[in-house]
């Protein structure tokens, strides 16, 4: 069991088990329709680019980065995310190193006549966007840690309106170039019917802090203090999950500093009741709403 040490104060530790602080995401996998025309947005509107690619799968990565950040699986004719949502992706979100890039992003997305959402979260500035699946992304920066401050014993967080002309002005009027180098999978949003249940396999199993905060119908949870790793919600109760034949989040990634952490983290979804599978070094298990995570070693 992890140490309970220095953590933050608006973080409630996992029963058992509890993730160490130096985890980071790796890419998510997302069933899309047409792989042709799904990586064509990623380059044209995120400014990906392809680093590898096969008859019906490609990973995507920042121009100037060999990291993968998003890995699409072709499912011709997959069906669109109605607008009522599905259980499982709500969105995945792609962390900017700094606000100067959000706000040359910014300035892209209109010079492209693009259609975006926005909202300041006093603990980041964020881009929300949908691809041509319905899949949600969100593209954002994070604040210094310093400036973020509590609401009595919860983190203050907020959907407020975002300040687009300062946000643009920080992007010193240089063109956008594409995802620079440094941009990383921040977290992943899902959609669940039940924030207790995401609790039980993501908190007690997994090993994530819940997150102290008023959000109403969410559950945050994250690992060494950031404001979230993982983001659940009961938005769309009511919503099937996503299906075989749905355009999907199939995969997301949570890369831990060693293989013993790995291990650790398998004996605690096993011992809270989970089935777990391997694949080399990593393990595998589906959440209650068959979205599967992958617990890797750097």
């Amino acid at each position: 069991m992890s140490s309970t040490a220095g953590a933050a104060p608006y973080t409630a530790p996992p029963p058992g088990y509890r993730l160490p602080a130096g985890i980071s995401l790796g890419p998510v996998r997302l069933q899309v329709a047409d792989l042709a025309r799904s990586t064509d947005y990623y380059e044209r509107v995120l400014g990906l680019h392809v680093a590898d690619r096969e008859s019906a799968r490609a990973i995507l990565a920042a121009p100037s980065d060999t990291r993968p950040l998003v890995d699409l699986r072709e499912r011709p004719g997959a069906t669109p995310v109605p607008r009522r949502g599905r259980l499982g992706l709500y969105h995945f979100a792609l962390l900017l190193p700094d606000r100067a890039s959000l706000g040359r992003f910014v300035a892209h997305l209109a010079g492209l006549g693009e259609q975006f959402g926005m909202a300041d979260h006093l603990v980041s500035e964020a881009i929300y966007l949908t691809d041509p699946d319905g899949l949600g992304i969100e593209v954002y920066a994070d604040r210094p840690r310093s400036s973020w401050r509590m609401q009595g014993e919860v983190l203050a967080m907020a959907t407020d309106p975002l300040d687009l002309e300062d946000l643009v002005r920080a992007g010193t009027g240089q063109p956008w170039s594409g995802a620079p180098a440094g941009t990383r999978m921040g977290h992943v949003h899902l959609h669940v019917d039940d924030l207790e249940e995401a609790a039980a396999f993501y908190h007690a199993g997994v090993g994530l802090e819940r997150i102290r905060l008023h959000f109403p119908g969410a559950l945050f949870m994250s690992a060494g203090g950031y404001h979230h790793h993982l983001g659940t919600n009961t938005w769309a109760a009511g919503a099937p999950p996503a299906a075989e034949r749905d355009a999907r989040l199939l995969q997301w990634t949570i890369q831990l500093p060693d293989p013993s952490e790995v291990e650790a983290a398998s004996r605690s979804l096993t011992d809270s009741g989970y089935q777990v599978r391997r694949d080399g070094g990593d393990v595998l298990s589906a959440d209650p709403w068959g979205t599967t995570l992958r617990l890797t070693s750097r």
